[in-house]
């Protein structure tokens, strides 16, 4: 540092009284300083009081940062924030790690922040419970929105690493407890900077095929650090937003992650999570022995009613042959009853269709058709004297009339030597108005007719 700082005031004046070796410019000056600065601090941590924090819509982040006597003006770029778990409020003690800079502007030398972490709890814890108390009160841990665990699970889902210890114990406890359970592996990360995408991924997988009743999503225990993707905004939103019912199981009794918060039930470890899911095969032996045993009992039972109603049956039984004998008894009287019933209507039926053919033989068909016959003919005859008397009348008329019309015809006056004058539309000329001078006239006569123009209307 003291090599480049003899640099720097190398370019000042060689005396007080003698003239500059070189001029700086004040750009020129303020980059030399920015330079040193930032050889001579390339990465510094420094610990302060967050103050005056701002965020503008670039995304990067500017604050002072102080303590009880002195204060620096600290940026943070949007790429190094985004890689940042936690988020810095004003007011916080932290730890930051940068280098110093100057900006040439305005002489202002800052701090360049690259990680920020606070100072108590660690940077994961207040990321923790900066999450957890913006998803509480978005509501998200509310019990209306938690499904009850199903009453027949038939077939489990398991989210959670294919080689890690969780896997193990939960389908240790499966096989003790319920070895008839089916279980369906969907195997992600759980653990690293891809687990919480693959966490994600493998629970709407499970949703979207739909072939389990629940979802145990987990993992083995760990340091806040390994569990940490199940303390991400998108595993805990996939969790909230699943169809299927989800048992939260990550790490040991003692670990809480805001999965747990979120899930419908929160096992504390993977094995409490398979008891959970699964019903205790001794426990079911023993129900069904009992189920067994109340079965036999109400068998005896029925079996015990039944005899005893049927000994009173029994006793309510007459002797077959009595009743054989009674019914033989019967039979013959309703026999004699049916016959009388039958021969009675046959006779009545009889005697009718001995009146029916007599009065048949009176009224033969053939005597009718030749009665009707003879009918006929001599309707036909009078109809025919008629029609033929009616004819001679019509012709003697129509002779009447065509002598009556000859003498109206004008062809007859015609015969006779007169004529017919009509006009060009056929008019026939009656009086001398009807006509005009230059008009065309034509006359009709016995052989022929005659146009004619009028000269003069006398």
């Amino acid at each position: 540092m003291l090599s480049n700082k003899s640099a720097l005031l190398s370019n000042q004046p060689s005396s007080l009284s003698g003239q500059p070796s070189a001029t700086l410019t004040v750009s020129q000056l303020n980059r030399q300083v920015k330079q040193l600065l930032e050889t001579q601090y390339p990465a510094i941590p420094v610990r302060g009081e967050i103050s005056t924090l701002s965020r503008p819509a670039s995304g990067h982040i500017y604050f002072t940062l102080k303590d009880a006597n002195a204060q620096i003006r600290c940026a943070m770029f949007r790429s190094q924030l985004a890689n940042n778990k936690y988020s810095p409020k004003q007011g916080d003690e932290v730890l930051v790690f940068g280098r110093l800079s100057l900006y040439e502007g305005r002489g202002d030398y800052q701090l360049i922040v690259t990680s920020m972490q606070p100072i108590g709890d660690g940077a994961l814890q207040t990321a923790f419970f900066q999450l957890k108390e913006r998803l509480a009160a978005e509501g998200l841990f509310d019990e209306v929105h938690k499904k009850p665990l199903p009453a027949d699970i038939q077939r489990v889902g398991i989210v959670t690493s294919a080689t890690g210890a969780a896997l193990h114990d939960i389908l240790t406890v499966l096989e003790r407890r319920c070895p008839a359970l089916e279980v369906i592996l969907y195997p992600t990360q759980v653990q690293g900077n891809e687990a919480a995408a693959t966490l994600v991924q493998a629970i709407e997988c499970a949703n979207a095929r739909d072939e389990v009743d629940i979802l145990i999503v987990g993992r083995g225990g760990g340091s806040l650090e390994d569990l940490w993707c199940f303390n991400t905004e998108p595993v805990v939103r996939a969790i909230y937003h699943s169809v299927l019912p989800i048992i939260s199981a990550v790490g040991h009794e003692v670990d809480v992650s805001i999965a747990d918060f979120v899930a419908d039930i929160r096992a504390a470890t993977p094995s409490q999570a398979a008891e959970l899911v699964s019903p205790d095969q001794y426990e079911l032996m023993q129900r069904f022995d009992q189920g067994e045993q109340r079965l036999l009992s109400a068998i005896s039972r029925l079996i015990r009613n039944q005899g005893q109603l049927l000994v009173s049956l029994s006793k309510r039984l007459k002797n077959p042959a009595v009743t054989v004998q009674e019914g033989f008894a019967t039979l013959s009287g309703l026999q004699v009853r049916l016959n009388r019933a039958i021969a009675r209507p046959l006779l009545q039926h009889q005697q009718q269709l001995d009146g029916l053919q007599r009065r048949l033989g009176q009224v033969s068909p053939q005597l009718t058709i030749e009665r009707d016959r003879r009918m006929l003919m001599q309707s036909e005859q009078r109809l025919q004297r008629a029609l033929d008397g009616m004819l001679e009348r019509k012709k003697g008329r129509f002779q009447q009339l065509i002598g009556k019309l000859n003498l109206l015809s004008p062809l007859a006056t015609l015969e006779r030597g007169y004529s017919i004058t009509r006009d060009s539309q056929g008019t026939v000329i009656q009086q001398s108005h009807q006509v005009q001078v230059g008009g065309e006239i034509e006359t009709l006569l016995k052989d022929g007719k005659i146009i004619s123009i009028v000269e003069r209307i006398l």
